[in-house]
């Protein structure tokens, strides 16, 4: 039921702001289930994958998804995506941590400024437009395979303002490019052994709701408060993620004894 609650919170909010979720469940993973950073990276990259398909058939029943952008945006990502799962896996969790609070940070202050994020006076076109979703793809595809996030963090601001893409086009399309993504993310970390399986028959179905219940909401309600409320947590979890302390000489390589027993 715990399992089933996460998924069903970071589905509602990934579907509501074009999200994949994974800067919810992640922070709940960790300390709820008290899963490592890097577990909980790993698995929360399979479930994002139910959430593109679940949100971008949401966004799809509404017109909001452009399939060729998606396919542009994950013909890059799916490459970088492998680099950054294996760089996380290269890195000592605390470290990683403070990574992921400066996301969850920057992700917070992009979904503030969400209302004012208007189309450039003359936006992308042509090859200057596939241009800008291939560069797109790259760096989110890293940052989806390091964070363990679906990485519409980049790209819907990415669409929006140099491409012209409205609000509703960009979040239902970065859905739907999560998916091949956060496939080649996951089997990357499911080959480090940062996959937690045992969680997922509880995580996918909650993912996959609130995903469907969030992405219907976007289409028919104001965001405003429900927008800063999500905000406001993130920016205290990304502050509490940033004071992870490094541990004490001798005492890192303890814990990592420990885990690799």
């Amino acid at each position: 039921m715990i399992n089933l609650l996460i998924g069903l919170a970071s589905g509602l909010f990934g579907g509501l702001v074009g999200l994949g979720g994974g800067v919810i469940m992640i922070p709940l993973m960790v300390g709820i289930l008290k899963m490592s950073q890097h577990m909980a990276g790993g698995t929360s990259l399979v479930a994002l994958v139910f959430t593109g398909i679940s949100g971008a058939f949401t966004y799809s029943l509404n017109g909001s998804v452009d399939l060729l952008a998606s396919l542009l945006l994950a013909s890059t990502a799916i490459f970088t995506a492998r680099a950054g799962a294996r760089y996380a896996n290269a890195l000592p969790e605390w470290k990683l941590k403070k990574f992921f609070g400066g996301f969850i940070i920057l992700t917070s202050l992009l979904l503030l400024l969400k209302p004012y994020l208007y189309h450039v006076d003359e936006p992308a076109t042509g090859w200057l437009k596939v241009a800008f979703l291939l560069l797109t793809g790259v760096l989110t595809g890293f940052l989806s395979g390091m964070m363990g996030v679906g990485g519409g963090t980049i790209m819907v601001p990415s669409m929006v303002l140099l491409t012209g893409f409205t609000q509703y086009a960009a979040q239902g399309s970065s859905l739907l490019a999560m998916v091949p993504v956060g496939i080649v993310g996951a089997y990357t970390h499911w080959r480090l052994e940062n996959v937690n399986t045992g969680i997922l028959p509880g995580l996918i179905p909650g993912i996959m709701l609130g995903t469907y219940l969030g992405g219907s909401l976007a289409h028919f309600m104001p965001e405003g408060v429900l927008r800063i409320v999500f905000a406001t947590v993130l920016i205290w979890t990304g502050v509490k993620y940033l004071k992870t302390p490094k541990p004490l000489p001798g005492k890192e390589s303890i814990i990592v004894e420990k885990e690799v027993i």
